[in-house]
This record gives C-alpha cells, structure tokens and sequence, in this order.
C-alpha cells in the first residue's frame, strides 16, 4: 500500500495530507489501522510532530483535545504515562461499575 499509494514514502501518508478528515482516511487505510486507532495516530501526529492539518483536532477526537492524558498521543514522558494509565484504569472501573 505504501508503494502503490504514496511512492513507496511513508511520511507522504501525514505530508500530503491537506485537512484532518484526509489524514484520518489515509491513516485508516493502513493495514492494521481501524477508525480508533487512525484517530489516536492523528492526534499522535498533531500533539507530538506539528502535523496539523486544517480540522486534524475535531477529526481525532476525543484523542486530540488539549490538556488531557487519554492515550498513547499523550505520552512523552514517564509522568504523562501515569496520566495517561490512571485514566484507563478509572476508565475500566468505571465501565465495570456500569457494566
């Protein structure tokens, strides 16, 4: 898919991508990328490397709001991964309460 698709250049798949909703699709078209995770991978991208494209914040929610620890695009030190874990573990708690 990289090869016949973007030229064989893995970073064309974020590079040529002019709105949000495109670098979504083009990472959701990736083997392996469901709709999730093309969207934690777009707010990884937006958070962590400046890819910002028109709309990439609305289109990678809720994985791209500001000030939150919810996933992997979250993490760039060993603080923001406790964040990022305690959210998940009152995410389990809480489903299983409901649940």
């Amino acid at each position: 898919m990289l090869i016949e698709r973007f030229g064989g250049d893995p970073a064309s798949v974020w590079t040529g991508a002019a709105t949000g909703p495109e670098l979504v699709d083009r990472i959701g078209a990736l083997p392996g990328f469901g709709a999730q995770k093309a969207k934690i991978f777009a707010a990884l991208l937006g958070k962590q490397f400046s890819v910002q494209p028109r709309g990439w914040r609305q289109v990678s929610e809720p994985f791209g709001e500001k000030n939150v620890f919810r996933s992997v695009a979250d993490v760039t030190d060993d603080p923001s991964l406790q964040k990022v874990r305690a959210f998940k573990k009152e995410q389990k708690a809480a489903a299983k309460q409901s649940g």
